[in-house]
């Protein structure tokens, strides 16, 4: 497997009310993989476990880093230690974007961690104009910015038809976790 350095990189969004945008971005990062390249993955709010921590933690191509507490915070909960954790993560993006050590940058419930004030729609738009042309970013998570849909190459709206969850299923290890 020969990797591809001089390729055009593209930004992409994944949004919506629907379940699978962050497999959708995992699925880019194995299927990546498979063409020895290398992932960055920034989990915004997450600090749960998630079973793709287990059985990516040690994998030679993708990194997994989390931004935030144990358990699911809700808007009206948000507080200053959560902004901090945000504006930390987005450091870390940045430095792993900025590195030539990863051709994809994943950027985890980013659109969520916007929505709910913990950073700005400018501050990531500062991100991705510093982006090299080589790096793929991939931004998912609800209610992505307008400011962001108009700058992305590629927009994917994950659109609810039914689910589980409002029968009271509640998120299973394994498949929503």
């Amino acid at each position: 497997m020969k990797k591809k350095t001089d390729k055009k990189g593209y930004i992409q969004i994944y949004t919506g009310d629907g379940k699978g945008k962050t497999t959708a971005a995992l699925g880019i990062a194995i299927r990546a993989a498979g063409y020895g390249m290398k992932t960055y993955m920034g989990q915004f709010m997450k600090g749960q476990h998630y079973g793709e921590l287990k059985t990516l933690g040690d994998h030679p191509y993708i990194t997994i880093e989390q931004y935030g507490d144990g358990k699911c915070v809700h808007r009206e909960e948000i507080t200053q230690k959560h902004i901090d954790q945000s504006h930390r993560g987005l450091e870390r993006a940045r430095r792993a974007m900025l590195s030539n050590q990863y051709d994809i940058i994943i950027l985890d419930e980013i659109n969520v961690a916007v929505w709910f004030d913990l950073i700005t729609t400018q501050e990531v738009l500062e991100l991705l104009n510093d982006r090299p042309e080589n790096v793929e970013v991939v931004l998912t998570g609800r209610r992505a910015p307008e400011e962001l849909i108009e700058i992305a190459d590629l927009v994917s709206e994950v659109k609810e038809i039914k689910h589980y969850y409002h029968r009271g299923v509640k998120a299973r290890n394994g498949i929503e976790r």
